[in-house]
């Protein structure tokens, strides 16, 4: 039933497409979805990270250390924007 394509259906299917969706917004189209699979391959990758370091035995609970600073991302992904933050201690009295 579906046979291989050949040059003229692929020509009528990229004519319907661009008949769609208009020539201005398939650019943007494409950086979009080019985008999104950035952002997924670099949060599997850090899933992945953080997998293998999570099955490190944990340190020892004599002593205590201050907590380690967090990083904040400005996007998914975006590992060049990120800085080191630091959270405020807990100032409330028991």
């Amino acid at each position: 039933m579906f046979g291989r394509l050949g040059a003229p259906e692929i020509i009528l299917i990229l004519v319907v497409i661009i008949l769609l969706f208009g020539a201005k917004k398939l650019p943007d189209m494409a950086r979009s979805l080019g985008k999104s699979a950035r952002i997924l391959k670099s949060e599997a990758k850090a899933m992945k990270e953080e997998g293998r370091t999570s099955a490190a035995p944990p340190p020892p609970a004599g002593d205590e250390q201050p907590p380690a600073q967090r990083t904040i991302k400005a996007a998914p992904g975006d590992v060049t924007s990120a800085r080191p933050v630091s959270e405020p201690s807990d100032t409330t009295q028991r």
